[in-house]
């Protein structure tokens, strides 16, 4: 869940500069205080366009309108969430106050300097091959574009193992790419070298995939992947086909093992509880705001009326979970705050204890992309140089090829 999260009661919003105040182009980042919590906020400034984030609450590219643009002052308005800012420069800060519903609050963003370092991410010479393809989900409308890995040595002979990785909620390219981060591209690069083949993909209408957005859901994204574990089967090359998902992708993966088409499967802090249940649950534990109600966070996403919002509220992945027969890798860090470990992971043990080949661990001190971090916030993610815990790669490496 890193783009459709429910925003909070009070939305984030930052400004936006034109073409005449090219001094301020750049990224500025600033805490605004709402409740008994500060949110980030980051505006990224060039050649008079603006795009905002909100990495707290997981927003990314929000757009802005600029009503008023000087060298020391700037009005904007965001129209998605109905809010406006006001403000000037003041040296290094750009002091303002966002207005949302009648409410203001003061913010202050202070020029930085976003250098990011992801040592993890790979480098060639790789020592395997891999092969762009594409394949078509004929049903939904949608031919999809990836990247197939093939391990290190592989002679296109052996009975060797192949995963499909399904990202989270919200359009991805293949590698899962965020904040610099790539973690299926670091996925597929160890299972690689561990004799095991991924198969990774934009989604839908992203990159270099085809297909409708607007109205896509849970359901098309599961049969988005349906399509490439059909086309993986169809290649003859590999033995077991089983699926690696992440957050959204996770549920997608209990749903494809529901069905017969997954020979195993990896869920990376997967939901396993209703929509709504999930959305309470992951906005309190970012806005610290604790006495909302189910009911609230429902209007909220009704709110948004949109197809996957008003699908996924509904939605309750218990039924697949407990037809799932394969075997089972259920994996969470115990800082996620975006997908509660313990809630999930338990919901999954309950539902899968008719199953007798599952591996349920929660890992101490990681996050929803399973770095190592402090608080867990999603703030955290761009700031942490760890793409993903050398020690999760390792296990699921292990696993897979014990099956």
């Amino acid at each position: 869940m890193k783009k459709r999260n429910i925003l909070t009661l009070i939305c984030i919003v930052a400004a936006s500069i034109n073409a005449r105040a090219q001094a301020i182009d750049g990224s500025w980042k600033g805490d605004m205080k709402v409740g008994p919590s500060s949110l980030a906020v980051v505006i990224n400034i060039k050649d008079g366009k603006c795009t905002m984030d909100s990495p707290d609450q997981g927003a990314f590219g929000i757009e802005t309108t600029v009503n008023h643009l000087s060298a020391d002052s700037l009005n904007i308005s965001i129209p998605a969430i109905g809010g406006k800012l006001a403000g000037h420069r003041n040296g290094d800060t750009l002091k303002g106050a966002f207005v949302q519903m009648g409410m203001s609050f003061p913010i202050d963003l202070k020029k930085t300097l976003i250098e990011r370092k992801r040592p993890q991410t790979p480098r060639p010479p790789f020592g395997y091959t891999t092969e762009k393809v594409t394949f078509d989900n004929t049903k939904g409308g949608a031919t999809l574009s990836g990247t197939l890995t093939y391990p290190a040595g592989y002679d296109g002979k052996g009975n060797i193992p192949v995963m499909i990785m399904v990202s989270g909620s919200g359009q991805q390219n293949r590698d899962e790419e965020l904040f610099g981060h790539k973690p299926f591209l670091i996925i597929a690069d160890h299972m690689a070298r561990n004799g095991i083949a991924t198969l990774r993909y934009d989604d839908r209408g992203t990159g270099k995939s085809t297909g409708d957005i607007a109205n896509a859901t849970t359901a098309d994204a599961m049969e988005d992947a349906a399509a490439g574990i059909d086309f993986l089967r169809a290649s003859g090359k590999f033995g077991k086909t089983g699926v690696l998902g992440h957050s959204e992708g996770g549920t997608v993966a209990f749903m494809l093992a529901a069905r017969g088409k997954a020979d195993f499967i990896v869920s990376m802090a997967g939901c396993a509880v209703r929509g709504d249940s999930l959305l309470l649950e992951q906005t309190k534990a970012i806005s610290g705001i604790h006495t909302l109600t189910l009911e609230q966070i429902r209007n909220m996403a009704k709110a948004q009326n949109n197809a996957w919002t008003n699908h996924f509220i509904d939605f309750s992945p218990r039924e697949d979970i407990e037809r799932t027969e394969c075997p089972v890798m259920a994996i969470n860090g115990d800082k996620d705050l975006q997908v509660d470990a313990t809630m999930n992971l338990e919901a999954i043990r309950r539902h899968l204890a008719g199953n007798k080949n599952v591996n349920i661990k929660k890992y101490t001190g990681l996050n929803h992309m399973f770095q190592h971090c402090e608080t867990g916030k999603i703030g955290e993610y761009a700031e942490i140089e760890e793409t993903m815990a050398p020690e999760v790669l390792e296990d699921i490496a292990k696993w897979v090829s014990e099956q």
